[in-house]
């Protein structure tokens, strides 16, 4: 089932603003993917904090995105509305924890984080067939970066 969003409202409405990932998730193709290339400047400029204040930016990004992407879908009737990217936003950041700041490390993140977050392997699935609201929409991105991160770092001990 295809969702569109006023374009107007989604730029005017803070809460829209954010959720739709700053207009990436207004793109008619893979908005997903679209909130996901939005989060590759975030991140890059979040990795030049030393690593315990990315964890604490991360933390933060995905208290309020519990509650920026909640609030937006209930504006919008539509839970996990396809245009809401806060979730790609959070989940890539997650995916980047203590990684190099390398391109080959922003792309091999970007790849795994995307194929976890389309393909949605159990227990992802899980949590994005039971959960409503706000962490509903959020907690099965961040388990794809969380996965995504992991794989990221077993990687990086055979490279």
């Amino acid at each position: 089932m295809r969702y569109s969003a006023d374009p107007k409202l989604i730029l005017r409405k803070p809460i829209h603003f954010f959720a739709f990932g700053f207009g990436a998730g207004l793109s008619p193709r893979a908005p997903g993917t679209m909130g996901t290339i939005a989060a590759i400047p975030i991140v890059w400029m979040l990795m030049q904090l030393p690593l315990s204040y990315y964890l604490c930016c991360v933390v933060m990004l995905s208290v309020i995105g519990v509650y920026i992407c909640g609030e937006s879908a209930k504006q919008l009737a539509v839970h996990d509305h396809p245009g809401i990217v806060w979730d790609e936003i959070v989940g890539y950041a997650i995916t980047m924890i203590a990684v190099p700041r390398t391109w080959q490390y922003f792309l091999m993140g970007f790849v795994l984080f995307r194929l976890f977050d389309i393909t949605k392997p159990w227990p992802i699935r899980e949590a994005d067939h039971r959960l409503s609201g706000g962490l509903g929409i959020m907690l099965d991105d961040m388990m794809a970066g969380l996965a995504s991160c992991a794989l990221l770092h077993m990687m990086s001990h055979f490279f």
